[in-house]
């Protein structure tokens, strides 16, 4: 039996539908989270650093209930940033606030450049519904 379910919350159908990606695929209890990162559903890039991450985590969170999941069910988490020595203490400032502390295994990537312009952080993870 296939139980390998695509997971679209209705918030991101339009970006599904223009991108042709799943924001999330759930096999058996585990959900595979797609990098979620601080837009609109209207797809535009928040410009503010701290309004951004927590839109990129309020995005994840949509993911994860979709999939019958929250913050505390996530066992495995990496985030991709941007100038990531600059915007560090922001984005733990939030993370610290809106994630649970020390739950999961965290990985913090450096990278150039994402998706779109102006986009500072990508947020990806692997829960296990409980």
């Amino acid at each position: 039996m296939n139980d390998r379910r695509i997971i679209i919350p209705d918030d991101m159908r339009l970006l599904s539908e223009r991108a042709g990606y799943a924001p999330a695929v759930k096999v058996g209890k585990t959900l595979y989270c797609a990098g979620q990162v601080g837009r609109t559903p209207e797809l535009a890039v928040i410009e503010d650093p701290e309004k951004q991450f927590r839109a990129a985590f309020e995005n994840l969170r949509q993911v994860l209930a979709a999939g019958g999941c929250n913050f505390e069910d996530v066992v495995d988490m990496t985030t991709y940033h941007v100038d990531l020595q600059r915007h560090m203490p922001i984005f733990r400032a939030v993370k610290d606030e809106v994630f649970p502390r020390s739950t999961c295994a965290w990985t913090c990537i450096g990278v150039s450049e994402l998706a779109r312009p102006g986009l500072l952080v990508e947020i990806k993870c692997t829960a296990v519904q409980r």
